[in-house]
């Protein structure tokens, strides 16, 4: 009886090279599996752009501009806020310093208020009798107060009178002591009058006798 051959196996095909000699690797639908590490950065490329694409259909330019700048977005957008603040409060002192200026005499003069001169007896060490003579004016916030300001002037002389009987001679001695009692004049001028209505106390006169 005759046997029958069994028909020989073919040998698989050897499996093709990751790369030829040039270089170029096969991506075709019978080539191997590209082992791990190779165009790995393909992969996280598409999950950058799908995560953008995600970003912009959800939360429009604005979260993309957040996802690209690491969230610096805010920051900037509070910083050119403080700016904005800034300037518009700039503008309003600049407006307010105007206003006060055009409100002045119309040859730019001062808005003055004459005060009577002050004569008042001054404390001593020794007890000898000594005097203090001072001419002053207060210069008013604008023109439209000087009636204001004069209408005051008795409570304000009066409030003058036990501070400039207080001093003694070495009080008024050098520039550094006018300018104190300026300050003393002016803050109680202000407590009479109410802010806004006196700007400061011109000393023209200063003497002690």
């Amino acid at each position: 009886m005759a046997t029958k051959k069994k028909p020989q196996e073919q040998a698989p095909p050897p499996a093709p090279d990751d790369a030829d000699d040039s270089g170029i690797i096969d991506l075709g639908p019978d080539a191997p599996p590209i082992p791990a590490g190779k165009f790995a950065f393909l992969k996280n490329k598409k999950l950058v752009i799908g995560a953008l694409a995600a970003l912009l259909l959800l939360g429009g330019g604005g979260g993309a501009a957040m996802f690209l700048m690491g969230g610096d977005a805010a920051p900037a957008h509070s910083e050119a806020a403080d700016n904005t603040h800034a300037e518009e409060a700039a503008e309003e002192e600049a407006a307010e310093e105007e206003e006060e200026s055009s409100e002045e005499g119309k040859d730019g003069e001062l808005p003055l208020v004459d005060v009577p001169p002050m004569v008042v007896n001054m404390r001593s060490a020794d007890g000898t009798a000594r005097y203090l003579k001072l001419r002053f004016m207060l210069e008013a916030k604008s023109a439209d107060k000087v009636d204001k300001v004069k209408a005051k002037l008795p409570a304000i002389i009066d409030a003058y009178q036990p501070f400039l009987r207080e001093l003694r001679p070495e009080d008024i001695s050098g520039s550094a002591a006018v300018f104190r009692i300026k300050e003393e004049m002016l803050v109680r001028a202000i407590e009479i009058t109410g802010k806004g209505m006196v700007k400061d106390v011109l000393i023209q006169d200063l003497v002690q006798q």
